[in-house]
């Protein structure tokens, strides 16, 4: 640990890696090494064969539904009540999305509305483990079976969570994860997809990759000989260049060594608000279920007073509270979406009043998510007691 600063989120080998990327004045036959060390590592602690780092974790779900053969005249259904990077790898893709709603307790895409979405267009479904925890992924993959779709999940807050004794990614057809720098582990900006299946992977690879003849499910050493020769033939396919810098590799694989310490350090920092909040009938957390174990990304409630949402933040904040953030914007409220600014994607969206998710609706602007990425638990504490006196404000108020 970092001794100048308790609240740091650079504790491991960062720096040593970084130093060693550098070192090798990123020369071709070293441009793999610390990426090919994160893929190995993530996947065998996450429990899958395979593990494809990207750019971002958007990318990672566009790549996923280009290698399933996704795209015009397909439909993915997504849930609403998240950030919209969700519904535009769907876009990107070619595909309509289409909303399904949440489950009001939980926060998560809820199952029953799942089937009611689908039609013989359907071809997938994008779970989301909002804020750190796992949807119903067993009800789930019964509708999928049935209907034959595919399984994405987007697991970009979802690191270490558990659904019934099982790591939550390794339920559907692959799983995308993000190191975008509010993560539970970051490199600045990233992410990595996993799967099971060595055909998918090496699609996914392909298309990650520009669609390289040579690419594989692992990365492996290419024969320079062949790769010089002018006759070689490199692209057996479109593909997007989603691949992973080494120094963002260097850095990740440095977090993800640790990735169990920042992930029950958020736990510790959701404890103290849920304690704070717990006297606070009114003040509705998202609902836990006892087979799932959260990895809490956020700390999250919303309000039954009929609260301003901006009073509240700017009296956290006046008695000395960090900022909150309020729930994005539903995706199909997105001015992208309502306006149609879709770069001539307009026939893949759907406005009709049958698209529309209330529950999502409902909940969208009553949400307050709290920051649990606090690596001092002494400032985290302060906050929780900001938390409780704002709420006790609120309490005597209304």
């Amino acid at each position: 640990m970092n001794k100048l600063d308790k609240n740091t989120r650079i504790i491991g080998n960062e720096l040593l890696y970084l130093k060693k990327v550098l070192k090798n004045n990123f020369r071709a036959s070293k441009s793999t090494e610390f990426v090919k060390k994160l893929e190995l590592y993530f996947a065998k602690k996450f429990k899958s064969k395979f593990a494809i780092s990207f750019s971002d974790g958007t990318a990672t779900m566009h790549a996923a539904l280009e290698a399933m053969n996704i795209g015009y005249g397909d439909e993915v259904i997504v849930p609403p009540l998240t950030m919209s990077s969700t519904t535009l790898a769907v876009l990107h893709s070619n595909a309509k999305p289409i909303f399904a709603d949440v489950d009001l307790k939980t926060f998560q895409i809820d199952p029953d509305n799942i089937e009611k979405k689908i039609t013989k267009k359907t071809k997938a479904i994008i779970t989301v483990a909002l804020y750190g925890l796992s949807p119903d992924l067993d009800r789930i993959k019964k509708i999928a079976t049935k209907y034959k779709l595919k399984i994405i999940e987007d697991n970009a807050e979802c690191f270490m969570g558990f659904y019934k004794n099982k790591i939550v990614g390794t339920q559907g057809d692959c799983a995308s994860y993000s190191f975008q720098n509010s993560k539970h582990i970051t490199c600045g900006k990233g992410g990595i997809l996993i799967t099971k299946n060595s055909l998918l992977a090496k699609k996914i690879r392909t298309i990650q990759s520009l669609g390289y003849s040579f690419s594989n499910a692992k990365i492996k050493k290419f024969n320079k000989n062949i790769l010089q020769n002018p006759n070689f033939e490199r692209h057996n396919t479109l593909g997007w260049n989603y691949r992973l810098p080494e120094l963002c590799a260097a850095v990740a694989l440095a977090q993800v060594e640790n990735l169990e310490y920042f992930v029950n350090q958020r736990i510790k920092v959701a404890a103290l608000y849920a304690k704070a909040s717990e006297k606070f009938k009114w003040f509705i957390p998202q609902f836990i279920p006892s087979n799932c174990k959260s990895s809490f990304w956020t700390w999250v409630a919303y309000s039954k007073k009929n609260i301003i949402w901006e009073e509240f933040r700017d009296y956290y904040k006046k008695i000395g509270g960090d900022g909150i953030y309020g729930a994005w914007k539903l995706a199909y409220e997105e001015p992208f979406y309502k306006k149609e600014n879709l770069n001539k994607r307009q026939n893949f969206i759907n406005l009709k009043k049958k698209n529309c998710c209330p529950n999502a609706e409902y909940l969208q602007p009553k949400l307050f998510q709290f920051k649990t990425n606090y690596m001092d638990l002494a400032i985290a504490k302060k906050q929780s007691k900001i938390l409780y006196e704002t709420l006790n404000f609120f309490d005597k108020k209304n």
